[in-house]
């Protein structure tokens, strides 16, 4: 028990005393101490790192947040190099994945957007001297069967790092065929185990048939026609025509409606242009793709982070053989609900394309909408598989959300009473502003929580030079409408 008059954190207890019910937050800056040295002592260390790409203002300190996967992980800050990013449309995003692009580029890492669907980055990926590789029908094609850098690589190199390889451009090539099978067919038919094993072994032969060229589609579905001892003895024919072609049909179709049905503009011929990984930047640019066709957007989301990924196995391949510097990449991976939502099986697909592995030098960010996107899945098998993608990246950056999402990312990492309550107040929509007729700013516009495990998250808010606001063209995102 305090004596009267003594001297408290509120001031002098008892009559006459002052005691304050209020105290004040003061205001935080961050300085070097070269900057700041006449302050010391005065001055306290602040809990964000300085270290990655300044992402904005710390909303309670006002200190330069900094952040990125690959430096974190550098710096031992992180488990792996990997950020799931979620948070209601129009609020930022992109802006804040732009921002580590651009930033990323800057430290020597490659960024590589696999998929544009606006297109959000191809401006700022050309200006940074970049590729910038359009796919659509009539502008541009990727053949689902391209080994790419990576079959490149392997004809580089030789033992069994060379049969590693090959083994790996086999498993890319069923997982690609298969996924664009089970998008065309949609949730209710996904390729079964006996199709995939008669997929594997027709690509097998297909790899023996065509050493000088890439094979396509066409030339699959040729071997399936053709009936090699090789396919026919995975279907158990014993040299029945009748019950071969009955095992084998139902796929024969699926890949003959690739060719000429909705996706065959797009995936039944060569690769128009193959990814450069010396361009400072790549963007796979898909904003030709109308939006209402879905299927379309889900196959080629697919199919260039198979090609991202591919590449970069590649490279890493070359550089564990010495015959390549060793390089580091950004993988950016926008609008993961349009693909799992595609077709049945597909969450194991994206898993096996895009399972991180932080010795391959990569890191990569997944991006959604919300959590209930993952929840729409038809099976509870695939919704427990899509928590795992989000689940296996050492950070979550969330931006405003629905009370019932914040609850939900509970089983993803811890967020605090305070933490929740900012994300859902950032949910709200833009107040109308009487005085100029039009809706004022968001209040969630460019604010983020980025929590890393059970550590204290950091607010931040994203904050653009003019050179960046006029080259991303962000006024949807940070002006208000009609101005």
């Amino acid at each position: 028990m305090a004596r009267r008059g003594s001297l408290s954190t509120r001031g002098y207890l008892g009559p006459g005393g002052g005691r304050d019910t209020f105290l004040p937050f003061p205001r935080e800056w961050r300085a070097t101490t070269v900057q700041a040295c006449g302050l010391w002592p005065f001055a306290g260390g602040a809990g964000s790192p300085m270290v990655g790409v300044p992402i904005g203002r710390h909303l309670l300190s006002h200190s330069t947040v900094c952040f990125d996967p690959i430096s974190w992980f550098r710096r031992g800050l992180i488990s792996n190099p990997g950020v799931f990013v979620l948070g209601l449309p129009g609020l930022g995003k992109s802006t804040l994945l732009r921002r580590m692009v651009l930033g990323s580029a800057g430290f020597g890492v490659t960024p590589l957007v696999l998929g544009d669907l606006k297109p959000d980055y191809a401006d700022l990926v050309a200006a940074l001297g970049g590729q910038v590789i359009t796919l659509g029908r009539g502008r541009g094609t990727l053949n689902p069967l391209d080994t790419g850098a990576m079959g490149q690589a392997a004809g580089r190199l030789t033992g069994p790092a060379a049969s590693t390889l090959r083994s790996e451009i086999h498993g890319r090539q069923l997982n690609m065929v298969a996924a664009l099978i089970g998008i065309m067919r949609g949730p209710a038919r996904p390729v079964t185990a006996d199709e995939s094993t008669i997929l594997s072994a027709a690509l097998r032969v297909l790899a023996e048939r065509h050493t000088e060229r890439v094979p396509v589609l066409a030339d699959l579905v040729q071997v399936l026609a053709d009936g090699p001892d090789q396919v026919r003895a995975v279907t158990l024919d014993r040299g029945d025509e009748q019950r071969y072609r009955d095992t084998v049909d139902p796929l024969h179709r699926a890949l003959l409606g690739l060719l000429d049905g909705a996706l065959g503009d797009v995936f039944a011929h060569p690769t128009s242009t193959q990814i450069d990984l010396d361009a400072p930047a790549v963007c796979m640019n898909l904003s030709t793709i109308a939006g209402s066709d879905a299927q379309l957007q889900a196959a080629a989301l697919l199919a260039t982070w198979s090609a991202g990924f591919g590449a970069v196995g590649g490279a890493g391949a070359l550089a564990d053989a010495g015959l390549e510097p060793q390089r580091n990449y950004l993988v950016i991976m926008d609008e993961l609900w349009r693909v799992l939502r595609a077709g049945g099986g597909l969450v194991d697909r994206v898993d096996a394309i895009t399972r991180l592995d932080r010795n391959e030098g990569y890191g990569k960010a997944l991006c959604t909408h919300s959590l209930s996107d993952l929840r729409a899945l038809s099976s509870e098998e695939d919704r427990a598989k899509a928590r795992g993608l989000a689940e296996r990246c050492a950070v979550t950056v969330a931006g405003g959300l629905p009370k019932n999402e914040v609850a939900d990312l509970r089983g993803i990492t811890a967020f605090s009473a305070e933490e929740e309550k900012h994300l859902t107040k950032w949910s709200d929509p833009a107040p109308f502003d009487d005085t100029v007729g039009a809706r004022s700013r968001p209040p969630g516009l460019g604010k983020f929580i980025i929590k890393a495990g059970q550590k204290p998250g950091l607010p931040v808010e994203t904050q653009l030079t003019d050179k960046e606001a006029a080259l991303n063209d962000t006024n949807t995102r940070w002006h208000m409408e009609g101005n």
